[in-house]
């Protein structure tokens, strides 16, 4: 890792955030350095959804380069179910698979507008990569695989299903 300039960070630690955030900018300026490779969700889901993406990758400023990708499960399902299957099996299942097969979008490059704030920029990026990938945009992050879903967010939805009624 040392050797290809990954940037490392503990997301706990509020000073490696402000460090990490210089680190990228000092790289996205540097014009002989390889694009950085962010997956701004944070963790995988089950290929039907885009989730919330963290804004510090879109605080940063240079240019987005999206790239949409959707695995196909007819031969290989990739995701794993941590709640279902331990690390060892789902690894001994990928790797027994026929084959994996996977969907790559390229998409045009994107840039913050002026008057677009970190989250506001994220959510466009989102919403073209989920367009593309023909999936559903969540608005809500990857913390829901392994905990409760919060009351806010359940009154958020029984507001919006009143509404609709």
């Amino acid at each position: 890792m040392q050797t290809s300039q990954h940037v490392l960070f503990e997301r706990s630690e509020m000073k490696d955030r402000h460090l990490v955030r210089k680190k990228i900018r000092e790289h996205i300026a540097d014009k002989a350095k390889l694009p950085i490779l962010i997956f701004p969700e944070g963790t995988c889901i089950n290929n039907t959804s885009v989730m919330m993406f963290k804004k510090g990758s879109f605080e940063v400023g240079g240019t987005i380069h999206p790239v949409a990708i959707k695995y196909d499960p007819r031969f290989g399902d990739v995701f794993w179910n941590s709640m279902k299957y331990s690390m060892i099996t789902h690894t001994f299942n990928v790797m027994t698979s026929w084959a994996i097969v996977c969907n790559v979008w390229y998409l045009p490059p994107m840039v913050k507008e002026e008057e677009e704030d970190a989250v506001h920029f994220a959510n466009r990026v989102k919403a073209v990569i989920a367009a593309r990938g023909g999936m559903s945009v969540l608005p809500w992050d990857g913390g829901l695989k392994r905990k409760n879903v919060k009351e806010s967010f359940k009154e958020e939805q029984q507001k919006k299903y009143c509404q609709i009624v």
